[in-house]
């Protein structure tokens, strides 16, 4: 398919024999991309925009309050809302520590790694699973993987909308 700027030129606004709303519609162009000129940040914006650039690589954990504060401190009158929307545009994640669900209770067992000292020398001796997700336009989907560690090669493979523990047994014995 042609790109949409390369089809926006082929649009003639002064074509007697074909009006644009009919060339748009052969094109696939909405008619409001047609009349659409983007409009530029103003002089004062740019201005903060370099500022809160500043303070951001100063301290990238100061949210949306504490960047008005500060921006309120060199003068300028801007609200909460307004830092928001710049900081939208720029692109600006506050960086902040996220909660550590990951730590492993120590009075539970651990298991201990059987393959430690195991010398894997041949095909079908030791094989690995591994389940990812692959992002779709509304939800994703689960891939299992199951592979030969020697070889490196793929044995086995399936596909699930769901993440449950009988799909990847059910792929283990098909195999």
């Amino acid at each position: 398919m042609i790109p949409l700027e390369m089809r926006k030129k082929l649009i003639k606004p002064c074509d007697n024999q074909m009006n644009i709303c009919k060339q748009c519609e052969l094109l696939s162009v909405s008619r409001s991309t047609l009349y659409y000129t983007p409009s530029k940040a103003s002089d004062k914006d740019l201005e903060i925009m370099q500022k809160l650039d500043m303070l951001y690589l100063e301290d990238p954990t100061r949210g949306t309050r504490r960047m008005y504060k500060e921006l309120r401190k060199f003068g300028y009158n801007i609200g909460r809302c307004h830092v928001r929307s710049l900081m939208r545009i720029m692109r600006l994640k506050t960086v902040y520590c996220l909660p550590r669900n990951t730590i492993s209770d120590p009075a539970k067992y651990k298991f201990p790694y059987l393959m430690r000292n195991l010398k894997i020398d041949r095909p079908n001796h030791v094989w690995s699973l591994d389940i990812s997700y692959i992002p779709m336009p509304k939800r994703f989907m689960y891939l299992l993987a199951i592979m030969d560690v020697y070889s490196r090669f793929i044995v086995g493979w399936s596909l699930s909308n769901t993440l449950e523990a009988e799909w990847v047994v059910n792929t283990l014995k098909n195999l």
